[in-house]
């Protein structure tokens, strides 16, 4: 048992890895987890770091051994099925994962977050938090982000102006209604501004739709969606207790942490991958990179650990 206790010792908030495998089985073999793909010729296995993974999700094609989950259990790897391409999760399109369930994880964020989760204003001055953060993360990615420069995705007029807007916005909301719409608002914005730079030409969000920009759009979000999915089950605090989403969706919390980083990386480079008829494969390995780059896990480990930790937040004494 030592080995497994070993696993955990690099904190989740700085592992780097972040699978998704089609067509394989995962299996447990000399104390390592791997996967194992079917060549015409051989059977070749692959290894998975799973000290350094944070999440698995397990497409179309495959298959987990009993003695592999125990193991990602073991080291705290998150597990999701999805569908190809990594969209959507199953159940549905709700978010569904197979979480190690440890009852020794901290006892501090979820007491604080219940602090503030049952009175509205409170919950109200959190999610403002949340989507100043939101901007903050924007103009810091763009403003160092060299490859997304070299794309003429720039932090200046009429961006700037736009988000010094939503901040003003987001201030003085009264309801999480409003906030909501703020945030939908800012995002049509950024769909605009980003295929205009680019060069990409019209573009319609639309989540059924096929075309190579809404499906990196798709893909990407669920990357966040894993990467948050971890930040929640680490500092033990339920899905359940959202303060955008709605307190009867489930997963909600999810996308509330998502949200923290999703239009600073996945958005752009949606429509730059896309522009380039880059592979899913190839988007996906530039969203990863960029959330290595741009520490994102390490972001929204800071601001949910901040809001559950920090009593002047609840009070909206930040604003």
């Amino acid at each position: 048992m030592e080995q497994l206790t070993n696993l955990k010792h690099i904190l989740h908030s700085k592992r780097a890895n972040l699978f998704y495998l089609e067509h394989c089985r995962v299996m447990q073999k000399d104390g390592r987890v791997l996967y194992l793909t079917e060549a015409k010729k051989d059977n070749q296995y692959w290894n998975i770091p799973i000290a350094n993974t944070t999440v698995i999700l397990l497409g179309t094609g495959t298959s987990i051994t009993q003695a592999a989950m125990r193991m990602l259990a073991s080291a705290g790897v998150l597990v999701g099925f999805c569908g190809g391409g990594g969209t959507p999760l199953l159940m549905a399109n709700e978010i569904e994962w197979l979480t190690p369930q440890s009852e020794y994880r901290p006892t501090e964020y979820i007491q604080g977050w219940m602090q503030f989760w049952f009175d509205e204003n409170s919950r109200l001055n959190v999610a403002k938090f949340f989507q100043l953060k939101r901007l903050q993360y924007i103009e810091q990615v763009w403003q160092k982000d060299q490859d997304l420069r070299a794309e003429d995705i720039l932090l200046e007029s009429p961006i700037q102006t736009n988000l010094s807007n939503a901040r003003l916005e987001i201030q003085n909301a009264p309801k999480i209604g409003k906030l909501l719409q703020i945030e939908a608002d800012l995002t049509k914005k950024l769909y605009k501004y980003v295929a205009t730079s680019i060069n990409y030409g019209a573009f319609t969000r639309q989540r059924e739709n096929t075309d190579k920009a809404n499906a990196f759009l798709n893909h990407g979000n669920y990357l966040a969606y894993g990467l948050a999915a971890t930040t929640s089950w680490v500092l033990g605090i339920p899905h359940g207790f959202a303060i955008m989403h709605g307190k009867t969706r489930r997963g909600a919390l999810i996308f509330d942490i998502a949200d923290l980083i999703k239009d600073a990386i996945i958005l752009p480079w949606a429509f730059i991958c896309a522009k380039e008829n880059a592979t899913e494969q190839q988007f996906r390995q530039q969203c990863l990179r960029a959330f290595t780059d741009h520490k994102a896990l390490d972001f929204m480990f800071k601001q949910v650990k901040t809001a559950a930790l920090d009593e002047k937040i609840a009070k909206g004494e930040f604003l």
